[in-house]
């Protein structure tokens, strides 16, 4: 086992808790909404010895404390803390492959979009977008802030399980959680539903940025194989087709990283340890 090193970062207008395990190249890991760096826990140990792993919670969520809790959350705030944490940790890299999965994969996107030369490679798992209104994920997660707001934060968070793949069973995991774990995630499922989902719902991508950006940073869509169906899993199809290149697969569904760490570790591994492929300008 790898030894963790813990500390802060200070942003403009929060402060950022994060964890570095590990040698080699830097991996930096970049949750979705509502989701703290404990989401990576179990994937984290099957990388660390090939790369130098950071999670962090992004900010507002868990450890990562904002000056003003009640500000507007921006998608581009966000990108910008992953900024500022690779560049005050990047001192002995030229650029850091990343990781994003859901919301941390627009994050990770517009991080590229303003910064590819930061990135050496993206791997942008399921991020929700509005490109396809028939099968829209930021529509069916408004449906679940609905729940939220009519039946409760513990109604909701059963929803997302359900929707994520993490409850297939139709048992309650809510209740079976330790209390110190459920009530930060209950905090966090707060948060999304009063904060981010809002930001994700306004946020456009730059294709002409992403574009631009593809001659410095190798962008990789991905999906969940075992729901191919599912709206996350066709948006991310639609950037990679804006974006003329392929979409990969990883194990699982929309979590695939918390109910398939093993599997989920080796493709993320396999992936990024293949050529950069010259993608298409869009159109």
């Amino acid at each position: 086992m790898s030894s963790t090193k813990s500390n802060t970062l200070r942003v403009p207008g929060a402060t950022l808790s994060y964890e570095v395990r590990g040698s080699g190249p830097l991996l930096l890991l970049i949750a979705g909404g509502g989701n703290d760096r404990i989401v990576f826990h179990e994937i984290v140990g099957y990388l660390t010895d090939q790369y130098t792993v950071v999670t962090y919670d992004r900010r507002g969520l868990s450890r990562s404390q904002l000056d003003n809790p009640g500000e507007e959350q921006r998608v581009e705030a966000h990108s910008d803390d992953a900024h500022r944490l690779l560049k005050a940790l990047g001192s002995d890299y030229e650029s850091a492959y990343v990781f994003g999965s859901s919301g941390g994969a627009i994050i990770g996107l517009d991080l590229v979009a303003r910064h590819p030369g930061q990135v050496y490679t993206l791997v942008a798992h399921e991020p929700p977008t509005h490109l396809l209104p028939e099968t829209d994920p930021i529509q069916e997660m408004k449906g679940i802030q609905d729940v939220y707001r009519h039946s409760g934060v513990m109604a909701a968070l059963q929803a997302l399980f359900q929707l994520d793949g993490l409850d297939e069973s139709g048992r309650d995991i809510v209740s079976e959680l330790p209390a110190s774990i459920k009530d930060q995630i209950v905090k966090n499922t707060i948060f999304l539903f009063e904060h981010e989902v809002a930001m994700y719902d306004h946020y456009l991508l730059d294709f002409a940025a992403l574009a631009s950006a593809t001659s410095q940073t190798r962008i990789v869509l991905a999906g969940g194989h075992d729901y191919q169906e599912a709206a996350t899993y066709l948006s991310a199809a639609a950037v990679a087709d804006r974006l003329g290149t392929d979409m990969v697969e990883f194990p699982g569904r929309h979590a695939g990283y918390v109910s398939n760490p093993r599997a989920f570790a080796h493709r993320l591994r396999e992936v990024l340890d293949e050529r950069p492929a010259q993608v298409s300008q869009v159109l």
